[in-house]
């Protein structure tokens, strides 16, 4: 999900290209993550400081750490996914990590989903604006929508589901495990409190049918700091919990109050 301005705080003038460029002394780990599709990233990178800053899905001051901050800590994701995969990214916001990702492997499928008119906006018009369009398809709703199917819509699932600054991790697996098919796992990218996440929120991501999470460092030698990555895989199909005081009758119908 993306920076929020609000916190950010304002200020910092027009937004400006030249904030996207990349460092020099990040040039190798770029290279290394995104290879031949440098270029690509670049363009995202200036979408970003530029656009994404004025409709206010970046804080400006988020502008000149796009790269290490943003575009290099998701990409360290990728090793974590499988070739050819599909991907689900939850609260997409900007496209972090999800629109990252599509860039680095090719060979990935994803579907950014977002609730909000003005993000997915943004992200259709830089889905397009990349060359994107075969690989990257955007989903206006919630997670939950997408995983039952919504105004006509068929339901959606993947092989991977992945978050960054989303929700802790027990409301983020009642999102996201439901989008996983049987086998597949949910990506989180969290910080430093991902080991107290765990140790708090383990026995819900149980009950919701994830195995136990565990906690991955990516992009070991190539960024500093690694990308901390809290993954969960599902292990069982679990159905939505009926609200609570629902009561049923022996046909199994609800009860009417």
């Amino acid at each position: 999900m993306d920076t929020d301005p609000a916190r950010d705080g304002a200020g910092g003038g027009a937004p400006s290209p030249s904030d996207a460029e990349l460092p020099p002394e990040l040039a190798p780990a770029a290279l290394t993550l995104f290879g031949d599709r440098l270029d690509v990233a670049a363009a995202y990178a200036e979408l970003l400081a530029t656009d994404g800053v004025v409709r206010g899905l970046i804080g400006p001051r988020e502008a000149p750490r796009i790269w290490d901050r943003h575009l290099l800590n998701c990409a360290a994701v990728a090793e974590r996914i499988p070739a050819d995969a599909t991907v689900l990214d939850v609260g997409s916001g900007a496209g972090l990590p999800g629109l990252v990702l599509a860039i680095a492997r090719p060979d990935l499928t994803v579907t950014l989903i977002e609730p909000l008119a003005r993000r997915t906006s943004f992200l259709i018009e830089v889905v397009e604006r990349l060359g994107l369009t075969r690989s990257v398809r955007v989903f206006r709703g919630r997670a939950d929508e997408a995983a039952s199917g919504s105004s006509g819509r068929e339901p959606i699932s993947g092989d991977v589901v992945t978050a960054r600054a989303v929700a802790p991790l027990d409301r983020l697996a009642a999102w996201s495990l439901p989008l996983a098919v049987r086998g597949g796992r949910l990506l989180a990218l969290k910080g430093a409190s991902a080991a107290e996440e765990i140790n708090e929120h383990a026995a819900v991501v149980e009950r919701l049918g994830g195995g136990e999470p565990s906690v991955h460092l990516c992009g070991v030698g190539v960024i500093d700091p690694p990308a901390t990555v809290v993954e969960v895989v599902r292990e069982r199909m679990v159905g939505p919990a009926r609200p609570a005081g629902s009561k049923r009758s022996r046909s199994g119908r609800p009860r009417r109050r």
